[in-house]
Protein backbone atom coordinates (compact mmCIF):
# COMPACT_ATOMS: atom_id res chain seq x y z
CA UNK A 1 0.00 0.00 0.00
CA UNK A 2 1.11 3.23 -0.99
CA UNK A 3 2.12 6.03 2.03
CA UNK A 4 -0.54 8.61 2.29
CA UNK A 5 2.19 10.89 2.97
CA UNK A 6 4.14 10.84 -0.14
CA UNK A 7 1.89 9.49 -3.55
CA UNK A 8 0.42 12.59 -3.89
CA UNK A 9 3.13 13.97 -1.69
CA UNK A 10 0.82 15.56 1.34
CA UNK A 11 1.12 18.97 3.04
CA UNK A 12 0.08 19.02 6.27
CA UNK A 13 -0.97 22.27 8.92
CA UNK A 14 -0.51 21.29 12.53
CA UNK A 15 -2.58 23.84 14.14
CA UNK A 16 -0.95 24.31 17.55
CA UNK A 17 2.61 22.75 17.22
CA UNK A 18 2.60 21.90 21.32
CA UNK A 19 3.25 17.70 23.26
CA UNK A 20 1.30 16.25 20.97
CA UNK A 21 1.61 18.51 17.49
CA UNK A 22 5.18 18.25 17.69
CA UNK A 23 5.34 14.75 17.63
CA UNK A 24 2.70 14.39 15.32
CA UNK A 25 4.77 16.44 12.60
CA UNK A 26 8.10 14.84 13.30
CA UNK A 27 5.81 11.44 12.49
CA UNK A 28 4.49 12.57 9.56
CA UNK A 29 7.79 14.33 8.10
CA UNK A 30 9.82 11.13 8.24
CA UNK A 31 7.18 9.70 5.80
CA UNK A 32 7.82 11.99 3.91
CA UNK A 33 5.07 14.84 4.27
CA UNK A 34 5.75 18.51 4.42
CA UNK A 35 4.56 19.72 7.45
CA UNK A 36 4.24 23.47 8.97
CA UNK A 37 3.21 24.03 12.62
CA UNK A 38 1.85 26.85 14.41
CA UNK A 39 2.98 28.64 17.55
CA UNK A 40 1.98 31.40 19.47
CA UNK A 41 5.02 33.07 20.82
CA UNK A 42 7.76 35.74 19.28
CA UNK A 43 9.31 32.74 18.38
CA UNK A 44 8.95 28.81 17.63
CA UNK A 45 10.59 26.39 20.21
CA UNK A 46 14.06 25.84 20.19
CA UNK A 47 14.02 21.72 21.59
CA UNK A 48 11.78 19.30 20.82
CA UNK A 49 10.68 16.60 18.14
CA UNK A 50 9.86 19.17 15.65
CA UNK A 51 13.11 21.48 15.46
CA UNK A 52 14.07 21.81 12.21
CA UNK A 53 10.26 21.65 10.66
CA UNK A 54 8.64 25.46 9.46
CA UNK A 55 7.00 26.70 11.75
CA UNK A 56 4.14 29.81 11.47
CA UNK A 57 3.38 32.36 13.68
CA UNK A 58 -0.32 31.93 14.81
CA UNK A 59 -1.45 34.35 17.67
CA UNK A 60 -4.52 36.54 16.52
CA UNK A 61 -5.37 37.96 19.59
CA UNK A 62 -1.97 40.03 19.12
CA UNK A 63 -2.69 40.31 15.45
CA UNK A 64 -0.85 37.79 13.73
CA UNK A 65 -3.08 35.64 12.04
CA UNK A 66 -1.96 32.83 9.96
CA UNK A 67 -1.48 33.15 6.20
CA UNK A 68 -1.89 29.21 4.66
CA UNK A 69 0.80 27.58 3.01
CA UNK A 70 -0.42 26.83 -0.66
CA UNK A 71 -2.22 23.14 -1.17
CA UNK A 72 -2.61 21.79 1.93
CA UNK A 73 -3.65 18.54 2.18
CA UNK A 74 -4.41 17.53 5.97
CA UNK A 75 -4.44 19.33 9.11
CA UNK A 76 -4.31 18.38 12.51
CA UNK A 77 -5.95 20.70 15.46
CA UNK A 78 -4.55 20.33 19.27
CA UNK A 79 -4.84 23.94 20.25
CA UNK A 80 -7.78 24.18 23.47
CA UNK A 81 -10.65 25.82 23.60
CA UNK A 82 -9.80 29.59 25.19
CA UNK A 83 -10.95 31.33 28.12
CA UNK A 84 -14.06 32.15 26.75
CA UNK A 85 -14.90 28.57 25.06
CA UNK A 86 -14.28 29.88 21.60
CA UNK A 87 -11.73 27.55 18.96
CA UNK A 88 -9.58 30.14 17.16
CA UNK A 89 -8.43 28.12 15.35
CA UNK A 90 -12.53 27.87 13.85
CA UNK A 91 -13.13 30.69 14.05
CA UNK A 92 -9.86 32.48 12.19
CA UNK A 93 -9.07 29.54 9.81
CA UNK A 94 -12.34 27.53 8.39
CA UNK A 95 -12.83 29.92 5.78
CA UNK A 96 -9.47 29.52 3.84
CA UNK A 97 -8.88 26.00 4.98
CA UNK A 98 -12.93 25.78 2.76
CA UNK A 99 -10.61 27.57 0.01
CA UNK A 100 -7.91 24.68 0.10
CA UNK A 101 -8.24 20.51 -0.99
CA UNK A 102 -8.15 19.27 2.31
CA UNK A 103 -8.45 15.52 2.59
CA UNK A 104 -8.12 14.80 6.36
CA UNK A 105 -8.58 16.87 9.09
CA UNK A 106 -8.15 16.14 12.96
CA UNK A 107 -9.32 17.43 15.61
CA UNK A 108 -7.96 16.39 19.24
CA UNK A 109 -11.13 16.27 21.58
CA UNK A 110 -11.01 14.92 24.73
CA UNK A 111 -13.30 11.76 26.59
CA UNK A 112 -14.51 14.70 28.95
CA UNK A 113 -17.45 14.95 26.79
CA UNK A 114 -18.75 12.15 28.36
CA UNK A 115 -19.21 13.45 31.98
CA UNK A 116 -19.09 11.16 34.83
CA UNK A 117 -20.27 7.32 33.99
CA UNK A 118 -19.46 6.15 37.62
CA UNK A 119 -16.70 3.85 36.51
CA UNK A 120 -18.78 2.40 33.86
CA UNK A 121 -17.95 1.94 30.34
CA UNK A 122 -18.52 4.71 27.69
CA UNK A 123 -17.59 3.92 23.52
CA UNK A 124 -18.46 6.51 20.73
CA UNK A 125 -22.18 5.85 20.90
CA UNK A 126 -22.64 6.83 24.61
CA UNK A 127 -24.35 9.90 25.64
CA UNK A 128 -22.74 12.92 26.02
CA UNK A 129 -23.50 14.92 29.20
CA UNK A 130 -20.17 16.63 30.18
CA UNK A 131 -19.80 18.24 33.55
CA UNK A 132 -16.89 20.41 33.59
CA UNK A 133 -16.95 23.97 31.80
CA UNK A 134 -13.93 23.07 29.56
CA UNK A 135 -15.27 19.81 28.37
CA UNK A 136 -18.52 21.78 27.35
CA UNK A 137 -16.56 23.91 25.25
CA UNK A 138 -14.74 20.82 23.60
CA UNK A 139 -18.17 19.37 22.91
CA UNK A 140 -18.59 22.34 20.93
CA UNK A 141 -16.29 22.44 19.52
CA UNK A 142 -15.94 19.37 18.48
CA UNK A 143 -19.49 19.61 16.51
CA UNK A 144 -18.13 22.66 14.99
CA UNK A 145 -15.34 21.18 13.22
CA UNK A 146 -17.48 17.99 12.21
CA UNK A 147 -20.15 19.99 10.89
CA UNK A 148 -17.72 22.12 8.70
CA UNK A 149 -17.88 20.81 5.51
CA UNK A 150 -14.54 19.14 5.95
CA UNK A 151 -13.35 15.75 5.79
CA UNK A 152 -13.07 15.90 9.84
CA UNK A 153 -12.64 13.49 12.86
CA UNK A 154 -12.84 14.03 16.41
CA UNK A 155 -10.08 11.75 18.34
CA UNK A 156 -11.29 11.53 21.77
CA UNK A 157 -8.23 11.55 24.08
CA UNK A 158 -8.02 10.44 28.14
CA UNK A 159 -5.01 12.19 29.93
CA UNK A 160 -2.18 12.32 27.32
CA UNK A 161 1.77 10.74 29.07
CA UNK A 162 4.95 9.80 27.45
CA UNK A 163 8.41 11.57 27.85
CA UNK A 164 8.49 14.31 30.49
CA UNK A 165 4.39 13.37 30.98
CA UNK A 166 5.02 10.85 33.50
CA UNK A 167 5.19 10.90 37.58
CA UNK A 168 8.87 10.39 37.58
CA UNK A 169 10.01 14.10 38.61
CA UNK A 170 7.38 14.69 40.79
CA UNK A 171 8.63 11.72 42.57
CA UNK A 172 12.39 12.71 42.66
CA UNK A 173 11.18 15.79 44.07
CA UNK A 174 9.28 14.46 46.54
CA UNK A 175 6.01 16.85 45.69
CA UNK A 176 4.00 13.61 44.25
CA UNK A 177 0.59 12.57 46.16
CA UNK A 178 -0.72 8.76 46.46
CA UNK A 179 -4.40 9.66 46.84
CA UNK A 180 -6.87 7.09 47.43
CA UNK A 181 -10.74 7.53 46.08
CA UNK A 182 -12.87 4.04 46.60
CA UNK A 183 -13.69 3.47 43.15
CA UNK A 184 -11.99 5.99 40.98
CA UNK A 185 -10.22 5.37 38.32
CA UNK A 186 -8.51 7.60 35.07
CA UNK A 187 -7.96 6.00 31.46
CA UNK A 188 -4.56 7.41 29.82
CA UNK A 189 -2.93 7.12 26.57
CA UNK A 190 0.86 7.49 25.49
CA UNK A 191 1.63 10.47 23.35
CA UNK A 192 3.17 7.74 20.69
CA UNK A 193 -0.02 5.94 20.62
CA UNK A 194 -1.76 9.54 19.39
CA UNK A 195 0.58 9.90 16.92
CA UNK A 196 -0.03 6.11 15.63
CA UNK A 197 -3.81 5.96 15.62
CA UNK A 198 -3.56 9.78 13.56
CA UNK A 199 -1.53 7.92 11.02
CA UNK A 200 -3.36 4.80 10.69
CA UNK A 201 -6.62 6.54 10.72
CA UNK A 202 -4.90 8.90 7.31
CA UNK A 203 -3.69 5.55 6.14
CA UNK A 204 -7.26 4.23 5.47
CA UNK A 205 -9.58 4.91 2.58
CA UNK A 206 -11.48 8.01 3.45
CA UNK A 207 -14.83 5.69 3.95
CA UNK A 208 -13.74 4.21 6.42
CA UNK A 209 -12.87 6.62 8.70
CA UNK A 210 -15.14 6.74 11.68
CA UNK A 211 -15.96 10.72 12.76
CA UNK A 212 -15.67 9.82 16.35
CA UNK A 213 -12.57 7.79 17.64
CA UNK A 214 -11.65 7.48 21.14
CA UNK A 215 -8.15 6.53 22.09
CA UNK A 216 -7.40 5.21 25.19
CA UNK A 217 -5.09 2.00 26.21
CA UNK A 218 -6.46 -1.25 27.35
CA UNK A 219 -6.36 -0.59 30.98
CA UNK A 220 -8.30 2.07 33.40
CA UNK A 221 -7.21 2.18 36.80
CA UNK A 222 -6.66 3.92 40.21
CA UNK A 223 -4.06 6.66 39.70
CA UNK A 224 -1.97 5.03 43.06
CA UNK A 225 -1.39 1.99 40.90
CA UNK A 226 0.72 3.67 38.41
CA UNK A 227 2.57 5.97 41.20
CA UNK A 228 3.38 3.42 42.48
CA UNK A 229 4.69 1.32 39.48
CA UNK A 230 6.31 4.32 38.49
CA UNK A 231 8.14 4.39 42.15
CA UNK A 232 9.00 0.79 41.17
CA UNK A 233 10.79 2.21 37.96
CA UNK A 234 12.65 4.59 39.80
CA UNK A 235 13.36 2.34 42.74
CA UNK A 236 12.17 4.96 45.42
CA UNK A 237 9.70 4.71 47.78
CA UNK A 238 5.91 6.05 47.27
CA UNK A 239 4.76 9.14 49.46
CA UNK A 240 2.30 8.66 52.36
CA UNK A 241 -1.52 7.14 51.35
CA UNK A 242 -3.87 10.23 51.68
CA UNK A 243 -7.52 9.48 51.43
CA UNK A 244 -9.41 11.96 48.98
CA UNK A 245 -12.18 12.31 51.14
CA UNK A 246 -9.78 13.75 53.78
CA UNK A 247 -7.63 16.35 51.33
CA UNK A 248 -10.95 17.05 48.92
CA UNK A 249 -11.22 20.21 51.55
CA UNK A 250 -7.29 21.35 50.38
CA UNK A 251 -7.64 20.97 46.58
CA UNK A 252 -8.07 23.90 44.35
CA UNK A 253 -11.28 23.60 41.54
CA UNK A 254 -8.47 22.63 39.21
CA UNK A 255 -7.07 19.59 41.39
CA UNK A 256 -10.97 18.76 42.28
CA UNK A 257 -12.22 19.04 38.40
CA UNK A 258 -9.90 15.92 37.62
CA UNK A 259 -11.21 13.43 40.10
CA UNK A 260 -15.02 14.87 38.96
CA UNK A 261 -15.20 12.73 36.36
CA UNK A 262 -14.74 8.29 36.33
CA UNK A 263 -15.48 5.99 33.79
CA UNK A 264 -13.85 3.86 31.85
CA UNK A 265 -13.47 4.25 27.64
CA UNK A 266 -13.60 1.45 25.25
CA UNK A 267 -11.45 1.38 22.21
CA UNK A 268 -13.40 -1.51 20.65
CA UNK A 269 -13.47 0.83 17.57
CA UNK A 270 -10.17 1.94 17.21
CA UNK A 271 -8.56 -1.50 18.28
CA UNK A 272 -10.97 -3.65 16.94
CA UNK A 273 -13.14 -2.55 14.40
CA UNK A 274 -9.89 -0.46 12.48
CA UNK A 275 -7.66 -2.96 13.32
CA UNK A 276 -5.03 -0.44 14.94
CA UNK A 277 -2.73 -1.86 17.32
CA UNK A 278 -1.03 0.15 20.40
CA UNK A 279 2.30 0.40 20.57
CA UNK A 280 1.61 0.86 24.65
CA UNK A 281 -1.53 -0.95 25.78
CA UNK A 282 -1.01 -0.06 29.33
CA UNK A 283 1.00 2.24 31.59
CA UNK A 284 3.45 -0.39 32.86
CA UNK A 285 5.20 -0.56 28.49
CA UNK A 286 4.26 2.89 28.43
CA UNK A 287 5.93 4.18 31.60
CA UNK A 288 9.22 2.35 30.97
CA UNK A 289 9.68 3.28 27.67
CA UNK A 290 9.06 7.19 28.52
CA UNK A 291 11.55 6.84 31.20
CA UNK A 292 14.38 5.40 29.15
CA UNK A 293 13.83 8.08 26.40
CA UNK A 294 14.01 10.53 28.97
CA UNK A 295 17.31 9.29 30.53
CA UNK A 296 18.57 9.12 26.80
CA UNK A 297 17.68 12.65 26.21
CA UNK A 298 19.63 13.62 29.83
CA UNK A 299 22.59 11.68 28.44
CA UNK A 300 23.03 13.21 25.43
CA UNK A 301 22.09 16.99 27.10
CA UNK A 302 25.06 15.80 29.65
CA UNK A 303 27.33 15.17 26.80
CA UNK A 304 26.79 18.07 24.39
Amino acid sequence: MTCWAVNPPARVLVVGGGYTGQRFAAAAAALGARVWLTHRGLTPPESGPATGLPWLRFDPDNGHGLELPEGITQVLVTIPPDSGGSDVALEQLLDPLRRQAITWLGYLSTTGVYGDAQGGWVDETSATEPNLRRSQARLRCERAWLSSGLPAQSFRLPAIYGPGRCPFQQLQAGTARLVHKPGQVFCRIHVDDIVGTLLHCLQLPAARRPALLNVSDDCPCPSSETLGYAAHLLGCKLPPLQRYADIAGQMSPMALSFWADNRRVSNRRLCHELGYQLRYPSYREGFAASLQEERQAAGRAAGS
